[in-house]
């Protein structure tokens, strides 16, 4: 009998297994569909790959001001593609190097928005009474008050750096996803299995973490992509304030030092718009990827 039960288990675990396999690869070719969305992943792998292996072709030791060869603020030729900037050091070695830095912030404050709105959306969604009351206020308040303002006082209470902008920006944008995950969770809690699993006298982490938590991650995962183009940006803004890590570079640190060294009104375009371009097309190619990634997750916006 346990023989028999044991292989009834294991043929559940492979047909699971199996639908698992066959939902991602169906989910996979209708995202290959939209090329939008395909070429926005194209083009983030190839930033991706960029950053990765800068080390390998351009050593940190060039972003060095005291070993720099070439003249300062050389226009484009073949020995500089982007030209060099007011300390003589190349551009596009900057804007690789600097993608390193945004990429990770941008990955790296999303992460922790997604958790704290995913934590906060779920608990607002599932308990009732004061608890919901008080956690539906204090996202009201984190939507109300302007991200932007909240992240520049709170860097600049704690001090400027990476792990700095990290948590300013993390803190301060995860009310919107977890206003999503809220309407998600009392949508899931409102179906049937749910009332079974409460009559067999399920447990408040049970229905959480078994029925309503993987029912809410696709609609996280759809709306991380979007929300890093967005800590992008605001990392941008930060470090173009001054708030960033003035030994490391970033985008942001790119445009901050252009205005400060007058490249931008001496005419050194090729100091300028790089940095400028690179963020709107990583953030471009971040909301391609969300928008492809929710229409494969709601097939009510596909062909739109």
């Amino acid at each position: 009998m346990s023989t028999t039960t044991g292989s009834a288990g294991t043929r559940r675990v492979n047909v699971a297994a199996a639908r698992r396999r066959q939902a991602l690869a169906d989910g996979w070719k209708e995202f290959a569909r939209n090329r939008a969305g395909l070429a926005g992943l194209i083009i983030l792998l190839a930033v991706i790959a960029l950053a990765a292996v800068i080390p390998l072709f351009a050593p940190a030791s060039v972003l060095d001001v005291t070993q720099v060869t070439a003249g300062r603020n050389e226009p484009p030729s073949l020995a500089n593609p982007l030209g060099t900037d007011p300390a003589g050091r190349s551009v596009l070695a900057l804007l690789i190097w600097g993608a390193r830095i945004s990429l990770v912030v941008g990955f790296a404050a999303t992460l922790v928005s997604m958790v704290i709105g995913t934590v906060m959306g779920m608990a607002a969604g599932h308990f009732t009474g004061a608890t919901q009351a008080v956690l539906m206020r204090l996202i009201d308040f984190f939507l109300v008050v302007p991200g932007l303002v909240l992240a520049i006082v709170l860097s600049s209470i704690i001090g400027p750096g990476i792990a700095t902008i990290v948590v300013a920006i993390g803190v301060t944008s995860w009310a919107g996803t977890a206003r999503l995950v809220r309407s998600q969770t009392l949508t899931v809690e409102a179906r049937p299995y749910i009332e079974r699993a409460w009559a067999l006298g399920a447990s408040d982490a049970h229905v959480i973490g078994r029925h309503v938590l993987p029912a809410v991650m696709p609609l996280v995962l759809a709306n991380t992509t979007l929300t890093v183009g967005s800590a992008i940006i605001a990392e941008s803004t930060l470090a173009f304030l001054g708030l960033g890590d003035p030994s490391s570079v970033s985008w942001g640190g790119m445009l901050k030092s252009a205005l400060d060294t007058g490249a931008a009104t001496g005419g050194y375009w090729w100091y300028v718009l790089p940095p400028g371009l690179a963020i709107v097309l990583v953030v471009l190619s971040f909301t391609l990827v969300g928008r492809a990634l929710e229409s494969v997750i709601n097939p009510t916006l596909r062909g739109r």
